[in-house]
């Protein structure tokens, strides 16, 4: 076989490329754990009273968190009560900036080739108000977020749901928005039912709807309804939530066999070990 000549540029052909695979591919960090999968039932509610809002939920693989937020002297301040902001803690700073830093860095996504995130945002302070200073801060970061019409959704790495005093007339007759609305129930049953691209998401208070859980079994009846309402959500082509729900793996493991898109939790690594659990197939 003829001898092939030494070629001096092939070498910094090839070192050049492996320096640009190097410069893309996120370094792991030095004694941190590997990123957890994606888990796209799991929810962080009030996320932000975790100690490191966004970024534990994130660590836990959560593809959906809550943020409360305050309007304050022109600032949207992220707090369960009024009493409880301070001006460091911003939308932006907690949240916004945040995710479109993860996004850059994944690619154009908040987990390496996860699903959608959603940022449910409950606003506290009156709405229209409110949401007069939000439009323009989430028109800053469009090119990370889910995009709605009202007869398209286009979507993005991240999807905004607006929960809590809910501007929905408002924002039901924009042309183009960057965020939805977190319905109710009712919503469901109303004749005409609100179109999918403003209310794509359903969340409701368990109870009274349901009875409580007795000694952590639910009674059939409600059962046999959380089901119905369940297919009635998704034939709507909308996903589903409850708040007020009990904090546990009983009332976890009922959520998820009856196809609740999104379950609640405050505890992070619990949810993560049921939902992994539950995810892996019997031997």
């Amino acid at each position: 076989m003829p001898r092939v000549p030494f070629r001096p540029w092939f070498v910094f052909f090839l070192a050049a490329v492996a320096g640009v695979l190097a410069s893309t591919t996120p370094a792991a960090e030095p004694g941190r754990a590997p990123a957890a999968a994606p888990l796209p039932r799991a929810h962080a509610h009030n996320d932000y009273e975790h100690p490191r809002p966004l970024l534990d939920a994130l660590d836990q693989g959560f593809c959906s968190v809550e943020a409360d937020i305050w309007l304050v002297d022109g600032a949207l301040l992220v707090a369960h009560d009024r009493d409880q902001v301070t001006p460091e803690r911003t939308l932006q700073a907690l949240y916004l900036e945040p995710l479109r830093e993860r996004v850059q860095q994944h690619g154009g996504a908040v987990h390496p080739g996860g699903p959608g995130f959603t940022l449910l945002i409950d606003l506290k302070s009156d709405a229209e108000p409110t949401y007069r200073v939000l439009r323009p801060v989430l028109a800053g970061y469009a090119a990370m977020l889910t995009r709605f019409t009202p007869t398209t959704t286009t979507p993005g790495a991240v999807t905004i749901i607006l929960s809590g005093s809910r501007p929905t007339a408002t924002v039901a007759a924009e042309e183009n928005r960057w965020c939805a609305i977190d319905g109710r129930l009712d919503d469901l049953t109303a004749d005409p039912a609100p179109s999918v691209h403003l209310m794509p998401l359903v969340s409701q208070n368990w109870s009274p709807t349901f009875h409580w859980f007795e000694d952590g079994v639910l009674p059939e009846a409600d059962r046999t309804r959380l089901r119905e309402v369940v297919a009635l959500t998704h034939t709507q082509g909308r996903r589903l939530r409850f708040w007020g729900v009990p904090d546990q793996p009983f009332a976890w493991k009922e959520l998820h066999d009856a196809g609740v898109d999104l379950i609640n939790t405050d505890n992070l690594a619990g949810l993560r070990a049921f939902l992994t659990e539950a995810a892996t197939p019997a031997p």
